[in-house]
C-alpha cells in the first residue's frame, strides 16, 4: 500500500467547503417540509436570521454565527431551513475548535433526518472532525510520553468514513473517505509499531511484544507488519522464548525475503509514528 500523507488544513477547509455548499444545494433541491410549517412571519425571520449567520461566518465571527444559528434552528423548525441551519451549525463549532459540540449536532441530525439527501455530508464532515482532532495534536506529540496519547479520534473518524462508503458507495465524498482511511489505517499501525519500539528500547519486551503483535494481527496489509515481525522476534530473543523467536523469523523471512532488518539487524530511528517518510 503507498504511503499516505494527511492533506494540508487548507486543503481540508477548503474541501469542506466546497461540500457544505454541495451538501446544501442537494437538500434545497429535493428536501420538504416535515412537520409544522411556521407562519409567514416565522420564516421571513428565519430566513433573515440566516443570512445574519452567513455574512457573520463569512467574516469568521462563528462565535456569534452560533448564537444565530440556533435561533435559526428553533423558529425554522420542521423546515429545510432548519437542516440547512444545523449542518452550518456543526461546521461553525468546528472552526470554533468545539469538536464535543460539532460531534454534538452532527450525530443530533444522522438520528432525526436517516433519510435526509445530505446525510453523505453529515457522515463526512463527522469522519473529518475527529480526523482533523488527530492532525490538530501533530505539532506536540514528539514531546508526549506515547504511553499517554489516545488514538480514539482517528478510529472514530474511520467509521464515520466507512459508514459513509459503504451506504453512499458513489457519494461525491466517498473517494476522499477511502483515501482518509487508508491513510488512517497506516497512522494506527504506525502508532502501533512506534509504541512496540519504544517498549523495546526500554527493556519491555513482552510489552513490545504484545503491541508488535497488534500491528500484525490488526493491519496486515500495512508496511509496518515487517519491522513488527522484527521487533517480535528480537523481543522474544530477549526473552529467551527460542521457539517463538524463530517462528517470527520465520515468517519474517518468508513475507519479507529481502527485509533490510535481515540484513542489517537494526530497529529504524525512533521518530514520531505519524511521518510516513
Amino acid at each position: 500500500m503507498d504511503r499516505l500523507t494527511a492533506p494540508p488544513l487548507t486543503t481540508l477547509r477548503a474541501a469542506l467547503r466546497a461540500a457544505l455548499r454541495g451538501a446544501l444545494l442537494v437538500l434545497a433541491a429535493t428536501l420538504a417540509a416535515c412537520s409544522s410549517t411556521p407562519t409567514a412571519d416565522d420564516r421571513a425571520t428565519a430566513e433573515k436570521l440566516y443570512a445574519d449567520a452567513h455574512d457573520d461566518m463569512a467574516a469568521g465571527s462563528y462565535d456569534r454565527a452560533i448564537k444565530t444559528l440556533e435561533k435559526v434552528e428553533g423558529r425554522a423548525a420542521g423546515t429545510l431551513l432548519s437542516q440547512q441551519a444545523t449542518l452550518e451549525l456543526a461546521y461553525a463549532y468546528w472552526k470554533t475548535a468545539d469538536r464535543v459540540q460539532a460531534l454534538s449536532t452532527l450525530d443530533r441530525f444522522i438520528k432525526l433526518h436517516p433519510s435526509s439527501p445530505a446525510l453523505d455530508y453529515a457522515l463526512y464532515l463527522k469522519g473529518l472532525v475527529n480526523f482533523n482532532e488527530n492532525l490538530g495534536i501533530l505539532s506536540s506529540i514528539s514531546r508526549q510520553d506515547i504511553s499517554e496519547r489516545d488514538q480514539q479520534a482517528s478510529r472514530d473518524a474511520y467509521q464515520s468514513f466507512k459508514q459513509l462508503v459503504e451506504q453512499f458507495p458513489d457519494s461525491r465524498y466517498s473517494a476522499d473517505a477511502r483515501l482518509r482511511m487508508d491513510y488512517i489505517v497506516n497512522a494506527l499501525a504506525r502508532y502501533e509499531l512506534h509504541v512496540a519500539r519504544y517498549y523495546y528500547r526500554r527493556g519491555a519486551y513482552v510489552a513490545a511484544v504484545n503491541r508488535a503483535q497488534n500491528a500484525v494481527r490488526e493491519y496486515q496489509q500495512t508496511p509496518s507488519v515487517e519491522e513488527a515481525l522484527y521487533i517480535m522476534a528480537r523481543s522474544y530473543d530477549k526473552l529467551g522464548l527460542d521457539q517463538l523467536r524463530d517462528d517470527a523469523d520465520r515468517v519474517l523471512k518468508r513475507n519479507y525475503p529481502d527485509s533490510r532488518f535481515l540484513s542489517e539487524g537494526v530497529l529504524r530511528p525512533d521518530k514520531p509514528w505519524w511521518q510516513f517518510w
